[in-house]
């Protein structure tokens, strides 16, 4: 565990309204909004490829965010999330900065690759270098122009693909600055993800930002519920923050639930999944979450939960081998009131008739 001080950084930026903020060598003062494409390395045509970054600086004091995804390629929600909230009416009186960078990997985003061309994991390659390989120039690139720049940052990340996750957070919950971030992006479950060597959120935690990562959906596909609960959830932690006004609430919602632990249940033989449960699902010990059979038909075997708890992630594919991770479990306490929790969760977050505006069958989400 990192020994990073539970106190959170504060920039002169924050501290000064007249400061400027300058990314990709260009200038910002307050008050205005523009898009940087920063370069990383170029194609084999040598052509130029850029990360697109789109920076809003509102008029008056306040913390920078930097909000990110497609850290790999084919992460999509994400992407679609921060086009939607750079649409929302409610920046017009945003206070501070917000950095978005909506395509992280472009070299894996035009590929549909978790990984770059030198098939390295970009969230294992931080904090880069400006002379490393591709993924270590790309490291280095966000940590120098973005996150160096940042107060907090929200990663926005999926499942991978034919894999599904549950909308969570993961982050380092002993820090009371992250888990009261953590609590304000509205999930009704946090886990308390221990920091991988290489990843963006080690190195956050090392620089002293916090850093939430949000996990929904699957790779390579847009999921809508996920999506309205990503854009609701960064709204929710940019009020807690002082960037955007508090709305007022006639019911405070549940706290959320931290996950003490999470296995997950694998193929005992390879052949054709049927599941039998869904993401958000309470589930009791010993219970029967899919068969796997042969294609004849002619044997079967049960897939039990080794613990009672709350799905989390799940296979999509009907197809497994030996050993394949097909069910993610979370042990928490009250597991059954959590999946009501969830249930609930997913019914404000159903897809209607909203649109990007707000303007449509409900309150605007700003």
């Amino acid at each position: 565990m990192s020994e990073a001080s539970d106190k959170p950084r504060s920039t002169a930026a924050a501290r000064d309204p007249a400061r400027e903020l300058e990314i990709g060598g260009q200038r910002l003062a307050p008050g205005t909004s523009t898009t940087i494409d920063l370069p990383v390395t170029d194609l084999y045509t040598h052509a130029k490829l850029t990360m697109p970054v789109n920076v809003i600086r509102g008029r008056r004091a306040g913390p920078t965010l930097f909000v990110s995804a497609a850290v790999h390629g084919d992460e999509l929600n994400g992407v679609e999330i921060i086009r939607r909230l750079l649409k929302l009416r409610g920046l017009k009186q945003l206070r501070g900065t917000l950095i978005a960078v909506p395509i992280v990997n472009v070299h894996g985003f035009l590929r549909h690759s978790r990984y770059l061309p030198d098939r390295r994991d970009l969230n294992r390659s931080f904090p880069g270098s400006a002379s490393g390989s591709v993924a270590s120039r790309l490291a280095h690139v966000f940590v120098t122009e973005i996150l160096d720049k940042a107060d907090y940052g929200i990663d926005l990340h999926t499942g991978a693909i034919h894999r599904s996750n549950l909308p969570q957070i993961r982050a380092d919950l002993s820090k009371d600055s992250t888990l009261e971030l953590a609590e304000a992006f509205g999930c009704p479950l946090l886990i308390d993800a221990s920091l991988r060597e290489g990843s963006l959120r080690e190195h956050a935690d090392k620089q002293g930002v916090p850093l939430l990562l949000y996990e929904a959906g699957e790779a390579l596909r847009f999921d809508e519920f996920s999506i309205r609960a990503g854009v609701r959830g960064v709204t929710g932690v940019m009020r807690k923050l002082g960037m955007l006004p508090r709305r007022s609430r006639r019911r405070t919602p549940p706290r959320p639930v931290v996950a003490t632990d999470s296995n997950w249940e694998r193929a005992p033989e390879s052949g054709i999944l049927r599941s039998l449960v869904e993401l958000g699902e309470y589930v009791s010990r010993d219970q029967v979450l899919a068969y796997i059979a042969d294609p004849f038909g002619a044997t079967e075997v049960e897939i039990r939960s080794e613990h009672a708890g709350i799905v989390i992630g799940r296979s999509y594919l009907p197809l497994a081998h030996a050993g394949d991770a097909l069910y993610h479990v979370a042990r928490v306490k009250g597991a059954q009131k959590v999946a009501s929790r969830v249930e609930a969760y997913q019914s404000a977050n159903e897809p209607d008739d909203f649109d990007d505006r707000g303007e449509s069958g409900e309150p605007p989400i700003v």
